[in-house]
């Protein structure tokens, strides 16, 4: 069994009191957010949201439209109150929540490929708790077959900081808990530090299965009778 199919990672415990464990060292608490906020944004395909955390308890001004009059040639200014009005700016978002919340699965994993951020919607799709994923290697949840490919293209990656699926959306096979295939497709995005070295990369998956499944038999069917007809001609 090699280094990635062990985890690489023991004494992980995921989300703590102290942060969050990202490969074989502890993310300080003050980094969680970092991390969260990355994997939000990945989902909302927007950095708005932070800039509207970063406002909390500002707010703008908004005046009364000034209403004139004509009078003899003349305007006249019937605004000499200020009834402008302070509009408060929406709360910051919990980002923790968000992850925790959303539909789609949001997995974060190191340089290294071992598994920091597992949320629930995860936990629903591949069978496993956050307690068995966190610390563990994504060929968890990639079929045996297609791992020498996923790691090449992932090492790859980690190294160039390039990556052409955080705008295209990546279609492949997966297994969960119980070995059964799947079909998902995803987005990723990088993650990097202060230096912009690539640190790990999170993953927003969607289950496809029952889609592909429709549109497997739907060819299938569309095939049977193309070979009626040319049978027929």
């Amino acid at each position: 069994m090699t280094d990635r199919q062990k985890g690489r990672a023991n004494g992980f415990s995921g989300l703590t009191q102290g942060g969050i464990l990202n490969g074989a060292r502890l993310i300080p608490k003050r980094n969680h957010r970092k991390a969260l906020s990355t994997a939000a944004n990945a989902i909302l395909h927007a950095g708005s949201a932070a800039s509207i955390a970063g406002r909390r308890g500002s707010g703008y001004r908004r005046s009364s439209t000034r209403r004139t009059e004509r009078a003899g040639g003349k305007d006249n200014d019937n605004n000499d109150n200020d009834d402008s009005e302070e509009i408060p700016m929406p709360e910051p978002i919990d980002y923790a929540q968000l992850v925790a919340a959303i539909g789609d699965a949001i997995v974060i994993a190191d340089a290294r490929g071992a598994i920091t951020l597992w949320n629930p919607a995860a936990q629903r799709m591949f069978g496993y708790t956050e307690a068995e994923a966190l610390g563990q290697s994504l060929d968890l949840i990639i079929p045996e077959r297609l791992r020498a490919r996923h790691w090449q293209g992932y090492d790859k990656t980690m190294a160039t900081g390039i990556t052409r699926y955080g705008s295209e959306l990546l279609k492949v096979p997966a297994i969960d808990k119980d070995g059964k295939a799947m079909s998902i497709a995803f987005t990723v995005a990088l993650l990097k530090d202060a230096a912009g070295t690539v640190t790990g990369i999170v993953a927003v998956i969607r289950d496809e299965t029952v889609r592909f499944q429709q549109e497997r038999a739907l060819k299938k069917r569309l095939a049977e009778l193309e070979s009626q007809v040319g049978e027929q001609a």
